[in-house]
């Protein structure tokens, strides 16, 4: 769809205007997507906001196949697709422990890692294959396929009912979320360490300028932004031994800085490979991270809360990286590329030491021993 919006306008700004139409509901219905996967039949709540994604899916191809496609159609389409992703989200993100033993979680939540990184290493590519192949009415059809066998497959799973002293979604219950993160120092320390890392060592709004630059060819911007998912890949790939770690919020913190060190290391890459192996390191930083985030999250918090502890989640995941790419924007603006990465990834190493002095649980949570209440 940004591809789209470029090509119709030739405009960088309405570009940027798509994603932060895109930003709205995912800093807002996130949190009513979590309130609802408490109070409803989880698979119900799938079933019906994919569907409103597949419904916005056919919406772009009507609007693509058009004589004159229209650029407002994929503003309202983007929006309205992100609103049900939104809404589905915490059902999506809280429904595996229903799914699997409590045992088997870590390795679950690895393969949904292996998934997610796989998608964004190879959905991007296939995207612009498919673009330059068959066109845009074309690759919009196969997007709807995949989401129509997404359905299928959440068809197939059982009912997932809400547990029976579960909170009607209200904006007390949203409240009581955010009353329960405030109570527990352990989940409040790893979102806070994660917030450090994105908000200062997200340098991505700069992979344009590094490109044409620092290593002189703009169009290599694409293997920079592709590089921290591909070390998030092989991260996955390579996490038989997540599972059988104990002290999961010290991973945590030992991740985000691996993420800040990584981040400030490639400030100084003189050469494209060295640059792309360090935001590579760095990605896979932060997919472990996310990995014992997600395990926290899932293993140790109360059936009722899961659904609104995860659209919390997700929130800041979502609205913290915009965060972190305009911070990079302004330092770099007013001093330089190098000292604006450097700087921001030595601020993530600081800021994780901060967090873990002043949450101290985070650090000695041990997952075969404690529980939060």
């Amino acid at each position: 769809m940004l591809y789209q919006v470029y090509q119709l306008t030739g405009s960088t700004l309405a570009v940027a205007a798509l994603s932060f139409v895109e930003l709205v509901p995912l800093v807002t219905l996130t949190l009513l997507g979590g309130a609802l996967a408490d109070a409803v039949d989880r698979r119900r709540l799938l079933i019906w906001t994919q569907t409103g994604m597949a419904v916005t899916a056919i919406g772009l191809i009507v609007n693509a196949a058009s004589p004159h496609p229209s650029t407002w159609a994929c503003f309202v389409l983007a929006f309205f697709s992100a609103a049900f992703f939104c809404l589905g989200i915490g059902g999506m993100r809280s429904v595996t422990p229903r799914l699997v033993p409590a045992g088997s979680l870590p390795a679950a939540l690895v393969l949904e890692g292996i998934s997610g990184s796989f998608a964004s290493v190879a959905g991007p590519a296939l995207g612009g294959v498919l673009i330059g192949s068959v066109g845009l009415t074309a690759t919009y059809a196969v997007d709807l396929a995949t989401f129509l066998a997404g359905i299928a497959s959440i068809f197939a799973l059982p009912a997932i009912a809400p547990v029976v002293d579960a909170a009607r979604p209200s904006l007390r219950s949203i409240a009581d979320g955010f009353r329960y993160v405030r109570t527990q120092p352990v989940v409040l320390g790893f979102m806070l360490v994660d917030v450090n890392a994105m908000v200062f060592g997200m340098p991505m709004s700069l992979f344009p300028a590094i490109a044409a630059h620092r290593y002189g060819d703009a169009e290599l911007v694409g293997y920079l932004y592709a590089a921290p998912y591909a070390g998030a890949l092989v991260s996955s790939l390579a996490s038989g031994w997540i599972p059988h770690v104990r002290r999961q919020g010290l991973a945590v913190a030992v991740a985000a800085a691996g993420w800040g060190v990584a981040i400030a290391a490639f400030g100084f890459a003189g050469s494209l490979w060295l640059g792309l192996v360090l935001l590579a390191v760095a990605g896979g930083a932060d997919n472990i991270s996310a990995v014992f985030r997600s395990t926290i999250m899932l293993s140790a918090t109360p059936e009722s809360m899961r659904g609104r502890l995860t659209g919390i989640e997700f929130m800041q995941v979502a609205s913290a990286p915009t965060l972190g790419n305009v911070e990079a924007g302004v330092v770099a603006s007013l001093t330089s590329l190098r000292f604006s990465i450097v700087s921001g990834g030595l601020a993530c190493v600081a800021g994780t030491f901060v967090v873990a002095a002043l949450f101290p649980a985070l650090l000695r949570y041990d997952a075969k021993r404690d529980k939060l209440t």
